[in-house]
Formats: structure tokens, sequence, C-alpha cells
């Protein structure tokens, strides 16, 4: 099985769509360096993404994105230095082999997901970058459309029990 390929069938349609929404959409704008590939994922009003910065206590988590403007300028800062760093088809390549989604709870029109990072880039000077976190991220259903609303990032994979 390709790793481009969805795990989630047709006839679940809700993980279906989120997954395309959280894996294969975010990893192409991604790499292109293009949030407006993803902008209309979001509900801007309430949003707020938490910096769980590697830590399994919380803490030391962090409200490092208020606001999903202070997310999109993070993101955009990663994509472009990455982007700068490791050429696009080995990017796409690596995140997705580093990436699984297979963890959605629905219930009614929320959803949370369990995105866990665990590979690494190898930069065009040879450099590894390692990628091993996940993200819990909070998904509404908005006028028949999933759209995240928050989320708990850079945390530890796996988180110590």
């Amino acid at each position: 099985m390709s790793i481009y390929h969805n795990p989630f069938p047709a006839d679940d349609p809700d993980r279906c769509a989120l997954w395309e929404m959280l894996v294969a959409r975010d990893i192409e704008a991604f790499v292109r360096q293009d949030w407006g590939m993803v902008a209309d994922d979001f509900i801007e009003q309430g949003f707020m993404g938490v910096d769980g910065r590697g830590q399994g206590n919380p803490d030391g988590w962090r409200l490092t994105f208020p606001t999903l403007r202070e997310y999109r300028q993070s993101w955009l800062r990663d994509a472009v230095d990455l982007g700068g760093r490791v050429d696009t088809d080995s990017l796409r390549q690596a995140i997705y082999a580093a990436t699984s989604l297979l963890e959605i709870e629905i219930n009614g029109d929320a959803a949370l997901l369990h995105k866990k990072f665990d590979g690494e880039i190898i930069t065009r000077s040879g450099e590894h970058v390692r990628m091993l976190w996940q993200t819990v991220y909070q998904c509404r259903r908005v006028n028949g459309v999933w759209k995240i609303c928050g989320f708990i990032g850079y945390l530890p994979n796996p988180m110590g029990i």
C-alpha cells in the first residue's frame, strides 16, 4: 500500500475527510509552502494551539498560538525553512512516511484526532531532522465540512504512562 493512501474507506466519509484534511492536504500545502491550500480548514474564531514543548507534564505546556495568526506564521516559517533545505519530493515522502493518523474519535459534530510523527528528514547537506512528536487536534463539523478549531501539539511520542 502506498504511503499516500487514505487508510479510511469511502463508507467512513467523516474519517476519510479528516485524514485528507490533516494528512494529505496539510502535507501538500506544507511542502509547497502554500498556506492558502489549508486556510479554509480552520475555524479562526476561538482557535487556540498549545505547544507541549516535548513534555509529558502539562505544567510545561504553553499557549504559543493564542490565535490562528500566530500558528500560521509559525507554520509558514517552518515550511520555508525546511523547503529551503530539502527538495520537495524528498520532503513530501519523508513527512508521509513519518505520519500516522489512525485514531479519530467522532461524537456528533466534534472530533478528536491523534496525529503522530516518527521519522526523519534528510536535508541536502546530510543533516538528519528528527520528527518524533504527536498532536491532538480538535475539529468541528461546520455546514457539513470538518474544520480544525484547536490543538495540543509537539507532545512526546510516545507519551509517558
